[in-house]
């Protein structure tokens, strides 16, 4: 969880947003972005997705337990 909230840091510095911007925009406290972005398995698998929702990042998330061998 530590490297998935590394990535979420810098994809948001990549763009350029700051924790106050994407917090707005995720429905968020900023304290939970924070949380977020320490990797904390804790926070609520939703606000992770909005998270990544304001990132453009949405996708990535859909494809976890997509169809696999075993249907």
């Amino acid at each position: 969880m530590e490297q998935v909230g590394e990535n979420i840091k810098l994809a948001r510095k990549r763009r350029k947003l700051t924790t106050i911007q994407v917090s707005e925009r995720a429905g968020i406290d900023r304290s939970t972005l924070y949380q977020i972005e320490r990797g904390n398995g804790s926070v609520s698998m939703a606000a992770y997705f909005n998270t990544l929702r304001v990132l453009g990042l949405h996708d990535d998330f859909l494809k976890l337990a997509a169809d696999d061998s075993f249907g």
